[in-house]
């Protein structure tokens, strides 16, 4: 089975690592300089970057959910080709914004789709989510590991040629991986039921968000980790700034802080976050390497303590994901995915904009207190999703090997709640009224489970008041 599972996700694998081979990103800084950008203009690039990616990301991911999510990768990898292009021809500030509003919508469209995908076809090939953080975690590595590549590779290729040339050799690769992703046989967990429409398929991303206070914590949890790792990615270079670290180093320390996502991979599913000591010691560990950040003046250990929380929130973040792909349907699993990084999105804008302000107006101390305050947070958000997981959504996987309406009666007995409550959509509705109409006693269970509800609710409204 095992396998069966490498051979299926080996075409993912190989795209992901190809797409994260950008040969400019180590010296994109350097070529905005030599093209004209300012503080200034850095700032207003930022600004529509910013705009671009929360306006899109709940749409592409309603898209992916309703047509292909293979299909939606292929058109963000075909973007970030287009980025690149546009990047190797810019030699205005203007022309350079348009690269990276085409970014934008990369990120946009990739945004949750991958982890979908990979928790879908876990799904389909073993029948559980057990194996999820491990092949999610693997995905995390490949695409380490293409950062770490591409960092390292582009400063060569740079020196050796020019920055504007990384931009132009980072696109064969690209292309190369939108054959992986077309090669990839994607899960159809998500595609074997019924067509909803667009209102239905909205309402039931909405519900399964909101529904249930534990799904809105996990939720929570997965945005506000995002949002402390890209804040320490963002202004981790900062502290190297502050304390005069040599040029040399500042290539090393950053091929370290994007390894962390594959070492995280590596990890998450060797440490167990559901139990509450573990989940206490990395809560505790985040909190402690970003007071460092406030409280030590030795380049080495910031190096360190910014390596360990990335480190974590890389841990984190596999977990939350799996607690949310688990309490929610395969039908919207992209676009609640991608509601997540739009949540991320709008807390980390003014996020961001206040922690640049503490940091010129007070220096890093006061920056790193502010990071401190939101590990404590997660930290928090962690312990609790510990204490209180959400019950998880059972797929009738089972269904998925044979005719339409093949839903066996235990999968039933354990949908029977969720559609009770109105939590199913439409097509896994239809399911289960397919199975009621041939099956007298699943008929009969309901009817039962219905009218001991009626009756529990009845006892509930004639209750007299204790005296």
């Amino acid at each position: 089975m095992r396998s069966s599972l490498a051979r299926r996700l080996a075409p993912l694998h190989v795209a992901i690592a190809l797409s994260a081979m950008l040969l400019w990103l180590p010296v994109e800084k350097l070529f905005m300089s030599e093209i004209g950008f300012t503080a200034a203009s850095v700032g207003v690039m930022a600004a529509a970057y910013a705009v671009v990616v929360p306006l899109l990301e709940v749409p592409s991911g309603l898209l992916a959910d309703r047509w292909s999510r293979s299909g939606v990768l292929v058109l963000a990898t075909l973007a970030l080709a287009a980025s690149s292009l546009i990047g190797w021809l810019s030699h205005s500030v203007t022309t350079y914004v348009v690269a990276a509003l085409v970014l934008g919508v990369y990120f946009a469209l990739s945004s949750g789709t991958v982890d979908s995908i990979v928790y879908d076809t876990v799904l389909e090939e073993t029948g559980s989510s057990d194996l999820y953080e491990r092949w999610i975690g693997r995905v995390r590595i490949v695409e380490s590991a293409g950062l770490v590549g591409s960092a390292l590779l582009g400063g060569v290729l740079a020196d050796l040629t020019s920055a504007r040339f990384t931009y132009l050799a980072s696109v064969p690769l690209i292309l190369i991986a939108v054959v992986g992703f077309v090669l990839f046989k994607e899960p159809r967990l998500h595609r074997s039921e019924e067509p909803v429409t667009i209102r239905e398929q909205v309402s039931l991303t909405a519900r399964s968000m909101t529904g249930r206070p534990q799904v809105r914590r996990v939720l929570v949890l997965a945005a506000m980790t995002a949002v402390l790792a890209q804040a320490v990615f963002e202004f981790g270079p900062i502290w190297l700034v502050a304390l005069a670290a040599p040029a040399v180093l500042f290539g090393p320390y950053w091929a370290g802080l994007v390894a962390t996502s594959g070492l995280g991979g590596w990890l998450a599913p060797r440490i167990d976050p559901d139990r509450r000591p573990v989940a206490v010691a990395m809560a505790a560990t985040s909190v402690a390497a970003t007071a460092l950040l406030a409280l030590s003046d030795q380049l080495a250990v910031v190096v360190v303590a910014q390596t360990t929380v990335a480190l974590m929130l890389a841990v984190i973040g596999i977990h939350a994901s799996r607690l949310l792909h688990d309490a929610i349907p395969s039908s919207v699993r992209t676009g609640v995915a991608s509601a997540v990084g739009t949540l991320s999105w709008l807390l980390f804008a003014p996020g961001a904009v206040f922690l640049g302000w503490i940091a010129r107006a007070h220096g890093v101390d006061a920056a790193g207190w502010t990071l401190t305050i939101t590990a404590a947070l997660v930290g928090t958000l962690l312990v609790h999703a510990t204490i209180r997981r959400p019950e998880p959504v059972v797929e009738p996987v089972l269904a998925l090997a044979g005719e339409p309406g093949d839903l066996d009666c235990r999968t039933l007995v354990n949908l029977v709640t969720d559609h009770l409550d109105g939590m199913l959509d439409p097509a896994q509705r239809a399911l289960i009224e397919r199975h009621l109409a041939e099956c007298d006693g699943c008929t009969t269970y309901l009817a039962q489970v219905r009218e001991t509800i009626a009756v529990l609710q009845a006892l509930g409204n004639t209750a007299s008041p204790a005296p």
